[in-house]
């Protein structure tokens, strides 16, 4: 069954008469009955009941004619589609995100794309940087938001974009004595509470920028409790627990018995970026990233 047919089909429907129809369609009328004639063969049942008085439908081509309105107006929009697909403006996209950059850059950027692209379907997914890392090496996901470094493996079959880079800051159970004092605080005024903190194993860039806070300041912590997620660590801290550093944007994530508050010790910046296949063509992709290299040039995320 071809377009042309259906299109001759609905043609002879309208009119109810085969003459009109082939004027209409700026044909003869011989090749337009042929043609009506082999549709009807392919499907099986007659379509039009003809005699002297005129042409009727018969209820098989009652049935098929709103299907074939329909067929015909989805094929006339294919080259837009197809358009539209090429562009990156229609189509899926898979991002994985570190929790922290929900407190962050996450949120503003997906109201910039949706807005820009509400055609493309977003499926979101949670994941540490070295799950992220394994799903993008297994074309799993499209892009991950994560924490570097790449390792050297993923350095050569993944493209890299630093989006955030942003301090550390305490995190610490409420009702504290220190706390009465305003403004930032150093790390050898704090009672000594255990400290929360991501496994080295998970993220080991802020493992290990975590750790050189207390090193620089003379101190080694006593480690009471490791988490894999912004929010467990934040609410082990409301707990009574321990206390955490965490980085800046997660003081967004607002917790009834916690406080954060500024490092009066120097803090390394912890970085958040987003990674990609190298050979990922997808347009929806590219017009992901484009947007993204846009918005960071406005400066909205950072």
């Amino acid at each position: 069954m071809e377009l042309r047919q259906l299109r001759y089909f609905v043609t002879v429907a309208e009119e109810l008469h085969f003459g009109k129809a082939a004027l209409r369609l700026h044909m003869t009328q011989p090749p337009l009955s042929q043609t009506i004639q082999a549709l009807e063969e392919a499907l099986g049942a007659a379509l039009f009941e003809r005699n002297r008085r005129g042409v009727a439908l018969t209820p098989a081509g009652s049935a098929l004619l709103p299907e074939a309105r329909r067929m015909l107006a989805q094929a006339q929009e294919l080259p837009q589609l197809v358009q539209r697909a090429a562009a990156g403006e229609v189509g899926r996209l898979t991002l994985a995100f570190v929790s922290s950059a929900d407190y962050s850059v996450l949120p503003p950027f997906l109201r910039a794309y949706r807005a820009a692209y509400p055609q493309v379907q977003i499926t979101l997914q949670e994941a540490t940087s070295d799950l992220q890392l394994d799903d993008l090496l297994h074309h799993r996901i499209d892009a991950g938001l994560l924490i570097p470094p790449l390792p050297d493996k993923a350095r050569q079959e993944l493209d890299y974009l630093p989006v955030l880079n942003e301090p550390l800051v305490l995190a610490l159970p409420s009702g504290l004595p220190v706390l009465k004092k305003k403004g930032k605080l150093k790390l050898s005024a704090l009672p000594p509470l255990p400290l929360i903190i991501f496994p080295r194993a998970i993220s080991p860039a802020l493992h290990d920028a975590i750790l050189s806070v207390f090193h620089d300041a003379g101190m080694t912590p006593q480690i009471g409790q490791e988490a894999i997620q912004m929010q467990t660590i934040v609410s082990l801290v409301s707990a009574g627990i321990g206390m955490a550093l965490v980085p800046q944007s997660v003081s967004n994530l607002m917790r009834t018995g916690v406080e954060y508050r500024a490092l009066a010790d120097a803090t390394p910046l912890v970085e958040t970026g987003l990674a990609w296949r190298r050979d990922n063509a997808s347009p929806v992709l590219h017009g992901f990233l484009e947007l993204l290299r846009k918005e960071l040039r406005k400066s909205v995320l950072c």
